[in-house]
Order: C-alpha cells, then sequence, then structure tokens
C-alpha cells in the first residue's frame, strides 16, 4: 500500500471556502477515479513564518502501479482549482510506502 501525500498552505482569507471545496469537490472527484481507496485530510499544527493554513491531503492507494500511472496522467494534482484560490496557495507532494499498520 501507497500514500500519496499533498501538503498545502491556504491563504487565512479563504481558508474555509477552499475546506469546503476540497471536502465536498476536490477529494470526492479524486475517488471517483478508481485509483484511490481512501482519503483523508488532516490540518498540519504548525505556525507558519509566511502565515496561512497548512492542510495534509492523503490519499491510499493500493499498488505502486496505480500511483504511477495517477502522477503520469496529472502533472497538477489539484486539478482545475477554482479561480478563487488562484494564486493564494502553495503545494508539494510526498509518495510513501506503508510498512506496517496495526
Amino acid at each position: 500500500m501507497f500514500i500519496f501525500n499533498i501538503t498545502v498552505n491556504i491563504q487565512e482569507d479563504i481558508q474555509e471556502a477552499w475546506v469546503d471545496w476540497v471536502k465536498h469537490t476536490y477529494m470526492p472527484r479524486m475517488l471517483s477515479l478508481d485509483t484511490f481507496s481512501k482519503a483523508v485530510m488532516t490540518r498540519v499544527l504548525v505556525e507558519e513564518e509566511m502565515g496561512g493554513y497548512t492542510y495534509s491531503i492523503q490519499y491510499t492507494v493500493p499498488n505502486k502501479t496505480k500511483l504511477e500511472s495517477f502522477r503520469a496522467k496529472n502533472k497538477n494534482p489539484l486539478g482545475e482549482t477554482p479561480m478563487l484560490f488562484k494564486d493564494k496557495f502553495v503545494y508539494f507532494t510526498t509518495e510513501l510506502h506503508i510498512i506496517d499498520e496495526q
């Protein structure tokens, strides 16, 4: 099993609207792709020097092949974000390999 993680820092003035979009539009869309089996959104509990709020969105992927296929087809993992959020966030992605789950 693998986790595809997207860490996002979003500006304070649109944070609530962004969280709503992620929960009700973005995560359901990603789960409908037949690539991911589970999605978890968390808030990173850290004070950012640049301000804003940081979130982690983690998608569970059953195998590396599906993850590589998704990455090859989706250069921008956040897809088409609404204009409301344009230039108001930064992100990076991380791929994690699950070693053990209890």
